[in-house]
Formats: C-alpha cells, sequence, structure tokens
C-alpha cells in the first residue's frame, strides 16, 4: 500500500493542532495501516482493522478519535460530565502507552478543551470515582476489568449517564483482550453504550473469537487487512535466529550472549515462561551482569510495573527480564534484541514477542533458544506463521563455563534459601508450563532430560515433582560442596524468625506447622471389596425406589400423596445423605469421581 503525507488527508482534511502535533513528533508519512483506516473513521464508519505489532495503530485511531470529538464539540461543546470517547486495552502497561500519546496531542492549546482519564486496576477506584466527578474526562482510556466495574457502582457517578453521548469506542489489541479472557467483560460493557456511535477495532491477528465480537460490537463495519510486502507476519527491518543448546547450557548462553558485541551495549527483553522464572532470574543474572541494569517485570507485579518500564525506557543497555505480560503493547523503539529461553505456548504468541523490536521502521532482532530435540519448531513457524528463523553465529559457547557458573549459582542458593525457593518454583513452573505447551506435537516434555533442566537453573538438588517418576533425569550436576537443604538459613530476617519458629515446633511435636495429615492412601482388598459391595447395594436399593415410584404412581395417578409407610428410617437417613453429598459437589467440596463413587453412580 502506498504511504501518504499527513498533509495529503483532504476528505475531510486534519485539523491544524493535531497535524501540529504529528509533525512534532517527526511523523511525516502515514504508515499503511493509518492510510487505511484513519480516512474510513473520519467517514463515519465501524472499522476492524489487522496489521502487524508496531505498524502504527495508536495513532491509527487516537487522530481520528480527537477528529471526531473536535468536529462535535464546534456543533455543540462539550459538557462535563459527557464522555465522548473510550479506548479499552488488554493491559494497564498499553493503557498508560496510549494515554501519554493521546496526553501530547491534549497539551496543544487548541485541544485544552478536552480532558483524558486513565482508568485501570491497581489503583483505588474510589479515587478514580472521585477523579472522574470532579475532573468531568471527555476521553476514558481503561482496561476492561475497571471500567465494567465503574458502570456497576451505584452512588454519584452513573457512569451509563456519562456516556449517553458517546462518539467513538475503541477497541485496542482486541485478540489480546479475548485470548486474557474478557469476552464477557466487554460485552457487558456494549451494553451500557449507545448504538449511534463509531467503533474501531484493532488487533494485529484475526481469529474467530475476533470476528465474533466484530458481529457484536460494530455496525457494518469496513474491514481492513494490512499486510507488508514480505510474505511474513513479523516486521520487515526484524531479523530472527535460533540457537540449538542442550537445558543446561542455556543460562551461560545467555550470558556469553549479552556479553557479545552482538549485545553488549544494546537493549534488550528477554522473555521467561512464568513468573517465577522472573522472579528467580532477576535475583540472580546482575550477580553475573554487574556492569548492566537487570530489571524484571511480570503478571503478577502490581503497581511497581509501571516504575520499571519507565526506568526500561530511560537506561540504554538494560536487559528486561519479562513474561508474555509484555508480549503486547510494550512500545519502546530503540529495544535492538528479543532472546526466548524457550518457545512461546503458542505460535501467535512468538510473533507478538519479537514485535517488541523492530518498531517504527526501525531495526530490530530476535533469537530463540531451542533444544535439540526442538529443531522442528523451525520448520513448523515457518509454515504456521511465515516466519524464517537463521542460526545465530555468536561464537561458541563453551562447556567449560558451565562449572564455575554453576558453582556461583548453588553458592548463592546455600547463602540465601531464598533464593533457593525461588529457584525450585522457577523450574517446577518451567517444567509445568512447558507441559501444557500448545505445540506439544513437537515440543514434548518426555523428550525432555529434566537432570539437565534443573542444572540450567543451577538447583542444589532435584525437586520431589510427578514428572520425575517418569521422565530421565539422569545427568543432574549438583553441588561439588557438601549442603544441608534443612539447615539453609533466609537472608531476610523475618522469613528467618518463622522458619526457626516452625522448626522449633517441628523439634517438639515431630509435625511440621502448616503441614496436614495425610490419611494412608492404600487400603486392603478387603476393605476395596466392602466398598464396592456398599457401592453396588446403593445402586441397587435407588433402583428399587424407583421400581415402586413408578408402581405407586400406576396404581394411584402422578400426584398421589405418598404414604408414610413406603419409607423406612434407613430411607430417609440415605436421601439424607444424598442431599448432603449433592451440596458438597456443588462447592467443590469433594472430586465428583467421589460423588460418583458414594452414590454408587459407577459401574464395577
Amino acid at each position: 500500500m502506498s504511504r501518504k503525507k499527513w498533509t495529503s488527508l483532504d476528505k475531510p482534511p486534519l485539523s491544524e493542532p493535531v497535524l501540529e502535533v504529528i509533525q512534532d513528533m517527526n511523523f511525516e508519512l502515514m504508515t499503511p495501516v493509518q492510510t487505511a483506516t484513519i480516512p474510513l473513521l473520519l467517514a463515519r464508519k465501524d472499522v476492524s482493522a489487522e496489521a502487524v505489532t508496531g505498524s502504527g495503530k495508536t495513532l491509527a485511531f487516537i487522530v481520528p478519535l480527537l477528529e471526531i470529538l473536535q468536529r462535535r464539540h464546534r456543533e455543540t461543546p462539550w459538557l462535563p460530565k459527557e464522555i465522548g470517547a473510550i479506548v479499552i486495552s488488554p493491559t494497564r502497561e498499553l493503557a498508560i502507552q496510549i494515554s501519554e500519546v493521546l496526553e501530547t496531542f491534549l497539551q496543544h492549546q487548541k485541544l485544552s478543551f478536552l480532558k483524558q482519564k486513565l482508568v485501570v486496576g491497581g489503583n483505588s477506584i474510589e479515587d478514580d470515582i472521585k477523579t472522574l466527578i470532579s475532573d468531568g474526562p471527555h476521553i476514558l482510556v481503561c482496561t476492561p476489568g475497571r471500567l465494567e466495574d465503574l458502570f456497576q457502582r451505584k452512588g454519584n457517578l452513573n457512569l451509563a449517564a456519562r456516556v449517553k453521548s458517546l462518539e467513538f469506542l475503541v477497541l485496542d489489541e482486541a485478540d489480546r483482550l479475548l485470548d486474557l479472557g474478557f469476552k464477557a467483560t466487554i460485552n457487558n460493557i456494549l451494553a451500557y453504550l449507545p448504538r449511534q456511535r463509531r467503533t474501531g477495532l484493532f488487533s494485529a491477528t484475526q481469529t474467530t473469537e475476533v470476528t465474533d465480537l466484530i458481529r457484536a460490537g460494530l455496525r457494518n463495519p469496513v474491514l481492513v487487512a494490512v499486510k507488508e510486502k514480505s510474505t511474513i507476519n513479523t516486521p520487515i527491518r526484524l531479523q530472527n535466529f535460533y540457537k540449538i543448546l542442550e537445558a543446561d547450557e542455556k543460562f551461560i548462553a545467555l550470558l556469553h550472549f549479552l556479553k557479545s558485541p552482538k549485545a553488549n551495549n544494546c537493549k534488550v527483553m528477554v522473555f521467561f515462561p512464568t513468573c517465577a522464572c522472573v522472579e528467580y532470574w532477576s535475583d540472580v543474572m546482575p550477580q553475573f551482569l554487574k556492569q548492566r541494569v537487570v530489571l524484571g517485570i511480570h503478571g503478577k507485579m502490581k503497581n511497581k510495573r509501571k516504575n520499571v518500564i519507565e526506568r526500561f525506557r530511560k537506561e540504554d543497555k538494560a536487559v528486561l527480564l519479562c513474561t508474555d505480560v509484555l508480549a503486547r503493547g510494550l512500545d519502546v523503539p530503540e529495544i535492538d534484541w528479543v532472546v526466548q529461553w524457550d518457545p512461546p505456548s503458542n505460535a501467535a504468541s512468538f510473533v507478538h514477542r519479537v514485535g517488541r523490536t523492530a518498531r517504527q521502521e526501525n531495526e530490530g532482532n530476535a533469537l530463540v533458544f531451542l533444544l535439540p530435540n526442538e529443531d522442528a519448531y523451525i520448520t513448523f513457524l515457518k509454515i504456521n506463521q511465515k516466519v524464517e528463523l537463521s542460526p545465530l553465529d555468536d561464537g561458541a559457547c563453551s562447556r567449560n563455563e558451565l562449572k564455575p557458573t554453576l558453582n556461583k549459582l548453588h553458592k548463592l542458593q546455600a547463602a540465601d534459601k531464598g533464593i533457593y525457593d525461588k529457584a525450585v518454583r522457577a523450574f517446577v513452573s518451567h517444567i509445568q508450563a512447558y507441559s501444557k505447551h500448545e505445540c506439544n506435537a513437537i515440543l514434548r516434555l518426555k523428550d525432555m532430560d529434566l537432570g539437565k533442566a534443573a542444572t540450567g537453573y543451577g538447583l542444589l538438588q532435584m525437586p520431589r515433582m510427578p514428572e520425575l517418576k517418569t521422565l530421565k533425569a539422569d545427568n543432574f550436576i549438583g553441588p561439588t560442596f557438601d549442603v544441608d537443604i534443612s539447615k539453609l538459613a533466609y537472608k531476610n530476617i523475618q522469613k528467618e524468625q518463622a522458619r526457626l519458629e516452625k522448626v522449633k515446633t517441628y523439634e517438639e511435636t515431630g509435625q511440621w506447622p502448616g503441614k496436614k495429615k495425610h490419611k494412608k492412601a492404600t487400603e486392603s482388598w478387603e476393605q476395596t471389596k466392602k466398598a464396592k459391595m456398599d457401592s453396588k447395594s446403593k445402586k441397587e436399593l435407588r433402583k428399587a425406589k424407583k421400581q415402586r415410584k413408578k408402581a405407586d404412581e400406576a396404581a394411584n395417578g402422578p400426584k398421589a400423596k405418598k404414604r408414610k409407610s413406603q419409607y423406612t428410617q434407613e430411607d430417609l437417613d440415605e436421601l439424607a445423605n444424598d442431599i448432603r453429598l449433592f451440596k458438597k459437589l456443588k462447592k467443590n467440596k469433594i472430586s465428583e469421581e467421589d460423588f460418583n463413587k458414594e452414590m454408587g453412580i459407577d459401574d464395577e
């Protein structure tokens, strides 16, 4: 698609303040998604736009949003209690980013009549309500959960009344909104909004769920799919690399790469599979990269996430360890490399992760670590996502580096039980995440050597986990020095005091505090046979009851009152027991299997 200058829009032309801000931001030409969608939205069409990550979708909806609100203001000025536009994004990071770009425009003198409010989780909803009432914003940038909560709140706010004049709704990263389980929330929000509005839906991929959302939220939409000239789904200026290595070599390979000329002076994002992995490695890695700023961010962090991202933006050579919470929406143009500890849970996430680099026509690089048995993933990505991977040549990483690196990891864990605990949680959570991989036909847990994987995390010993009963773990390398796990101490004073109290209780009672006594799982053959016979007897009793009921209805009619003599005390007790079991099942206090067994539903 040919690119146009921002000043070339003439149906209708962009207003002077909007153009001035765009020029101040050094954007001379429109990107393909902007060229395609902005004229349609200004012509009051509903638009569903599909475009690769980093293609300029934010300006593609902010510019028409401001133009539409200005147009209405010239006819009828906006009142403090009127909300003219809502932008919904899947994560607070993306919402903050959109709000910052929007604020750049609103600082212009001729746009200062418009006010915006950022509404996301992590802060007090009461404070949000007070600000909405006192400031009277005309634009809301929000996450779906918090917005739904505000609509449902009763009181002085009455958000449903404020959106009656809504002109424009934006659903940004719609596919991600649905991936995170916000479908019902979005539908609830749509029910509060007026039908006579413009809606823009922007997504990186078009899924069945997105199509359903288009039908529900857009009226006769124009569908726009903006593809780059190349046949790949990732940005043109992005180079994708892979490196095949053993599981116990991943950490030393990552260190080697970060110290190499390719990445030594670069801003790097490293994706890990779980929050626990980020927690552990962000504690440990600074000990190996003392000349670099190493930051960690994941979905379980709340208010800290904004500060971490701001610091990552400011530091030139920072390394950011993260989960998929940042796979979408983070716009830091200077990111040089995206590294993936292992393939993401699904192929689409691969595209979103690597899309954090090579943004806004900058060049970028991405690297994924693969195990020897995962080499088929290269072909899979080429077929499934049209992504070409090339082998990375950053110099050989010697296995001679493994022993000294492990020794340092072992000493760090031995010196602080807090780090040891994080290491175990990281490893176990990684294995659990890997077992649920969408590409499990290629990435099979049974092909992984858990011993090597645990070595890669520098564990002091193999943890107890069900997978070890059936999978190999022969190549585990433990510490070269003697260590008693039960005597590891926390550096954190409060945690160590709590541990010592538990040790004291254990020495006095023989029971570790907080652990429940488990009944013996095994039972004798006689007990098993008796349980089966009891189950069979109950089943036969229920069958007899049904036959008696049918016979009684045949004789006296279906509405005939049952005689008291029909039921013995044993029958009544059994009925009460059945009701009790059903209530337990409903409250998830017993499993369905146990319920069926107690009710005698299972066959022998």
